[in-house]
């Protein structure tokens, strides 16, 4: 098939495509492809969390939450170099090489026999994970213009929303009432449906200006992520001031800095830091840093309170974190009619501040709390989070030149995955300070797991007050490209020409 530069791309998105005897632009094919792939991603995350009690119990062992951190570091490794990769070999073919790296990675899960094998097989199923979404958006941003990146957006936001209100649930049937092995086995009917789509329908693009491959880049980003989760999480067990601790600490953060300094000192890096020169772009990926820490780190906490504090089962602590996905369904819909009118900034100031509001309500809980009182807080931190996620996601991009979408897909996608793995990683090691993550606490034990519960809960609170402030100062003029205040009309003629026309 025909290789495309991007300057090509948007002639491709108004391009019809013949799909089972119906005629679609392609640029929905696009986002049907990256819809399911995005879905499978987020659903991976989500499922799992429901689960790490049974599995910590299940290998009799202290590290369950590596089962999601092994998976969010691959993620955060693989996603940097996966803007070069589309960019340079074809985004069809590194995105469908992605999505049989993870449904493959998926059957490898399924068959685990002991927890190193499960965490060792979750970071292979992340390789191919991290580089669909950054890639699977270079797709959708390049075939639909900036002024309809609010509707591309929507269309991201289906997975965003069905996958985190699914995986709690799916996760909690499967381990309590199956095995938890079909937490994995899921993901591949649904994948192999989605490769067969996108092998068929998508087309394939490179850009012309990828440059070569920035190897020391791409070492020093995986270093640096990895050497600092391991220090956050092992903390609490070996202690602050031990030798293996601080020497990861340490020199993690010796790897972010120098990765800081190659990346703006090569011609062709993997990170294109330079585009942190960006404003609304910068801007809108320290909100999405300090949402994402607070919103993710949220959901891997409550179903081990539900699970470990509360005796619910893993269906019923699905139930229980449901509700918050409604809430997010029901919002984003008017975000996305609110965003040319309102803008960016208030929609995400107001969203993140009053999340921050409602799960301010969480460092209260106790053992006798309501769990209906807990799904009405999930609801109302769903209705608020879903202001935040679309105007976030389109602003993102408002002003990146076309040939840049790959490099700032790769970066805001790594980002994202960053805040996750330190969101997950920050919130576990309160909790390990206080409690055990695999064991319900003995009676004599209940006062310290509060505690634990209580703080995490309350680092979550910051982040998305953090997250508030910093949307505060964004500008909606910079956004002005993805704001349609005007709706074009056509107009026709009676000898059969057509005028257009504009109307607020």
């Amino acid at each position: 098939m025909t290789l495309a530069p991007a300057a090509d791309l948007h002639a491709q998105g108004n391009e019809r495509v013949d799909v089972f005897g119906k005629s679609l632009p392609y640029k929905y094919v696009v986002a049907i492809v990256y819809v399911t792939a995005l879905f499978l991603d987020i659903l991976d995350v989500t499922i799992v969390n429901v689960a790490i009690p049974a599995l910590g119990r299940e290998f009799a062992t202290e590290n369950a939450e590596w089962i999601v951190l092994g998976y969010t570091l691959s993620l955060a490794v693989w996603i940097p170099v996966s803007g070069w990769l589309g960019d340079r070999f074809g985004t069809k073919r590194i995105f469908m090489f992605a999505f049989a790296s993870f449904v493959a990675g998926s059957l490898l899960c399924a068959s685990a026999q002991s927890i190193s094998q499960l965490i060792t097989f979750r970071v292979i199923q992340g390789i191919g994970g991290g580089m669909l979404t950054p890639v699977g958006v270079t797709m959708l941003f390049r075939a639909f213009p900036p002024v309809e990146r609010a509707k591309a957006s929507t269309y991201i936001m289906i997975p965003t929303l069905l996958a985190p209100a699914l995986g709690p649930i799916l996760g909690g049937l499967l381990v309590t009432h199956a095995n938890w092995r079909w937490i994995f086995l899921i993901n591949v009917p649904i994948g192999l449906v989605g490769l067969w789509f996108g092998m068929r329908f998508l087309k394939e693009q490179k850009e012309p200006t990828s440059g070569r491959f920035d190897l020391p880049g791409f070492v020093l980003s995986g270093a640096a992520l990895a050497l600092v989760v391991y220090a956050l999480s092992e903390g609490p067990r070996a202690g602050w001031g031990s030798a293996p601790v601080l020497i990861t600490l340490i020199t993690g953060l010796a790897a972010g800095v120098a990765l800081v300094w190659v990346e703006t000192h090569v011609d062709q890096p993997m990170l294109a830091l330079r585009l942190f020169g960006n404003r609304i772009f910068r801007q809108c990926n320290v909100v999405s840093l300090l949402s994402t820490m607070s919103f993710l780190g949220l959901l891997f906490v409550m179903p081990l309170y539900l699970q470990l504090l509360r005796g619910q089962d893993a269906l019923h602590s699905g139930l229980t974190t449901f509700p918050q996905a409604l809430g997010v369904l029901i919002t984003s819909q008017f975000a996305g009619r609110l965003y040319a009118r309102v803008g960016p900034r208030r929609l995400m100031t107001f969203g993140l501040f009053s999340a921050g509001l409602v799960i301010s309500m969480f460092i209260g809980l106790d053992e006798d709390t309501s769990l209906w009182l807990i799904r009405g807080m999930m609801f109302l931190r769903g209705l608020c989070m879903g202001f935040a996620f679309v105007p976030m996601q389109a602003a993102s991009y408002a002003t990146i030149a076309p040939a840049d979408n790959g490099r700032a897909s790769a970066i805001f996608s790594t980002q994202r995955q960053v805040a996750v793995s330190l969101g997950v990683a920050v919130l576990a090691s309160v909790l390990a300070s206080y409690m055990s993550l695999s064991r319900p606490p003995a009676p004599e034990e209940m006062s310290e797991a509060l505690k634990g519960y209580r703080i995490a809960f309350g680092f979550a609170v910051g982040f998305a007050f953090a997250a508030a402030a910093a949307a505060w100062f964004i500008k909606d003029s910079d956004a002005a490209a993805t704001m349609a205040a005007r709706r074009r009309t056509v107009h026709t003629n009676e000898g059969g020409t057509t005028t257009e026309g504009a109307r607020a």
